[in-house]
């Protein structure tokens, strides 16, 4: 103990340059608030209150023969801004922060002698274990206080204290360091809490878009004005940028440090973009992609009331109805209907009673068709359990095992029979055809096992159709996503991107007395993104013309085919009496009979109505499948068919090659090969597009016997 004030002022001098090293090891906690700059300098008062009240509730008590520090039952006056939301945030971080280092903040304490030499309340010991904690977090820095703020009593005290043991409270910090070989206090905590709050500090942003306010185009555009710009992934850019999730499309990703810059703009400010864990969004929108045009929904302890607003948001359009269960007291519908209308739902029905108590023949709930089950987990697939602890409305004794990282054998058999009980409960459910699951742990025992039990314990009794295991209606963006949904459960696993997330689809057959109406099947496959850009209002007797109209296509097709054939039969017949014109003046070796060409020719000039003349140039699959009339001459090509087979001719396109190109000489003439058929009797038509060498030249007989390939073929331009 210090005596003179000599003595008191080389103790300053020197417990300053120790606490500046010590400190120099010390990592602060890696929960940062958005009023907290990178220099840290403290909390105002009544957040310090507010923090050791929490911290008094969710501290590990100790048997009584390891008590060191006594706390009192009694919890300090807290101020009326406890209710704002930042302020409750920023109280439940510091309370968290000081329960993850209980036992090492407690050794600090006896080891500097502050207990038991000290004669302080007991009530007032959750509040020095939560200054403690923010005061070596400043590097042992005195707080800066602004001139507008109230000044706590209790609060002052407990800050004069500490700063007079400043320099012990280094020391013994400094000793627990060493003691367990880490370079500092941070390295103490378990490797999973650690691992945990290093996602945390990187965990990017998620946000979705209210379209009932905005469109997604209009959220770009502002946003560019704003200086951000778009890319594919918001990982490792410190810049302002943003991107859109790939399983929902009316979500946006931000990097986790644009949260204060995020929260001053007008889309935030305005309820048009609303931060939320994407795992919410993935159940939302599962349950969209099963539902009908009318069909109500069941929501099932819901946590967060932007998971309402957002399945009301995306039901926007149909008429459904959503029923949210678990809201026992009535003094908050008033604040809710008024959140609601702020955000532009309309759908909502709020129930008070417990969702394990409502009957499932409650004829308020006939029309539920789907059921939206989240039910209180573990939530250790999270990596902020505040943001967790805050926003679903979980009981704050979770902190306990996120500051331990893992949770109890006898609390996670607790809670995963509850899950089996509200998923049992809700598949009694007659009239409803599929149930939603999901949650946010990573134990097995609270997701597969719960379902896969629920699912092997149906009723057998029941009269309805008995449930079964459904694959995910979510898009698989990665090989990763494929492998682990091959049991048909969508898994996402703790990451740098994202929490983790359990999500199962159990769904029954129809009963096949019900009927599912066309606008049904149109409204599902438009919730599956199938159907975009196409317009859904059809009236009935829009379909009645469309359903007349593809009875007499067949008919009108026929027709058509028929004209065609006609038409081509008359073009090929004429093209065929100019080339063997042609050939009989080019050359006098092959002369054409006039027989045959006066045949061709008549066969152009005779033709019914209904039944085109059949050609003998026509290509085989143009023929009409009506009985040819007898010819003088049938080629071999031509196989007459059945007179009671009837094939329906479709209309075909045909682009024919010129037959015929105009020569300047004789000598061109002779020595061009031409591309036609022409009648030689008695022979079958023969194709004149290969060479026809002279005999006096090459003093080769002309072959009488053809190749058979050109038998084969009787269409050379195809």
């Amino acid at each position: 103990m210090l005596n003179s004030p000599s003595e008191l002022e080389f103790s300053n001098h020197t417990s300053s340059e120790e606490i500046s090293q010590h400190a120099s090891l010390e990592l602060s906690s890696r929960e940062k608030s958005s009023s907290c700059s990178a220099e840290k300098t403290g909390y105002p008062d009544s957040i310090y209150v507010m923090a050791a009240n929490i911290f008094q509730g969710i501290r590990f008590e100790k048997s009584p023969e390891k008590v060191l520090i006594k706390y009192g039952n009694e919890p300090l006056p807290s101020s009326s801004e406890s209710e704002d939301e930042s302020f409750q945030r920023l109280s439940y971080e510091l309370a968290f922060s000081a329960l993850k280092y209980q036992d090492i903040l407690e050794s600090i304490l006896i080891d500097s002698y502050i207990f038991p030499s000290t004669t302080i309340p007991d009530h007032l010991s959750s509040l020095i274990i939560v200054m403690l904690y923010d005061f070596q977090d400043r590097k042992f820095q005195a707080r800066l206080l602004s001139d507008n703020e109230d000044s706590i009593s209790e609060v002052q005290e407990v800050e004069t204290l500490l700063n007079s043991f400043k320099t012990k409270l280094a020391a013994s910090l400094a000793r627990c360091r060493i003691k367990h070989d880490a370079l500092s206090i941070y390295h103490i905590l378990p490797e999973t809490v650690r691992k945990q709050e290093l996602r945390a500090s990187t965990l990017p942003l998620y946000a979705w878009i209210n379209t009932c306010k905005v469109s997604p185009e209009e959220v770009y555009s502002n946003l560019k004005k704003k200086g951000y710009h778009k890319v594919k992934s918001v990982l490792h850019i410190d810049d302002k940028v943003f991107a859109v999730d790939k399983h929902c499309y009316d979500v946006l990703i931000f990097p986790s440090h644009l949260k204060h810059d995020l929260l001053s703009i007008d889309l935030f400010k305005d309820y048009k973009l609303i931060f939320q864990d994407k795992s919410r969004s993935l159940a939302v929108h599962s349950v969209k992609a099963l539902l009908n045009m009318d069909d109500d929904i069941l929501m099932v302890n819901t946590g967060s009331w932007y998971t309402v607003a957002h399945m009301s948001i995306l039901t926007n359009n149909n008429t459904s109805k959503i029923f949210v269960c678990g809201v026992e007291s009535q003094a908050k519908d008033p604040d809710l209907k008024s959140l609601f209308t702020k955000m532009g739902c309309k759908n909502i029905e709020i129930l008070h009673e417990p969702f394990i108590k409502i009957e499932s023949k409650d004829h308020r709930l006939q029309k539920v068709k789907v059921i939206l089950l989240l039910p209180r987990c573990s939530g250790l697939g999270v990596s902020n359990p505040v943001e967790f602890i805050l926003n679903e409305h979980e009981d704050t004794d979770l902190l306990k095992d996120f500051s331990q990282g893992g949770i109890s054998e006898d609390k996670l058999h607790v809670l995963a029979q509850q899950q089996y009980e509200q998923l049992t409960h809700a598949m009694k459910f007659t009239k409803a055809q599929a149930v939603v699951y999901c949650t946010c742990s990573v134990y097995p025992e609270e997701n597969e096992a719960v379902v896969k039990k629920a699912l092997e314990f149906q009723d057998p009794g029941n009269k309805v159709q008995p449930y079964r295991l459904s694959p995910p209606v979510l898009p698989l963006c990665s090989l990763k996503e494929i492998h682990l949904s091959t049991d048909k459960f969508f898994r996402m696993e703790p990451s740098e991107i994202t929490n983790g997330c359990f999500l199962s689809i159990l769904t029954r057959e129809r009963d096949p007395s019900e009927t599912v109406s066309v606008k049904d099947v149109l409204a599902r496959a438009a919730a599956k993104g199938l159907l975009d850009g196409i317009d859904l209002g059809k009236s009935s007797k829009r379909e009645k013309k469309k359903k007349k109209s593809k009875t007499s296509l067949p008919k009108a097709s026929t027709n058509d085919n028929n004209c065609i054939q006609m038409r081509i039969a008359e073009f090929l017949n004429r093209e065929t009496e100019a080339n063997a014109n042609q050939s009989e003046t080019a050359t006098t070796k092959t002369p054409l009979p006039q027989k045959n060409t006066a045949q061709v020719g008549a066969s152009s000039q005779i033709r019914k109505p209904t039944k085109p003349a059949t050609n003998a140039l026509m290509p085989a699959f143009m023929k009409n499948p009506s009985p040819s009339r007898p010819c003088e001459r049938q080629t071999n090509f031509v196989r007459p068919r059945p007179e009671d087979k009837m094939i329906a001719l479709k209309p075909v396109e045909i682009v024919l090659p010129p037959v015929m190109m105009p020569f300047s000489s004789p000598q061109e003439m002779k020595s061009t090969q031409h591309c036609c058929y022409r009648w030689v009797a008695p022979k079958p038509l023969v194709p004149t597009c290969i060479p026809i060498p002279s005999v006096s030249r090459r003093g080769e007989k002309p072959k009488e016997n053809l190749p058979s390939s050109l038998l084969r073929h009787p269409r050379p331009w195809l």
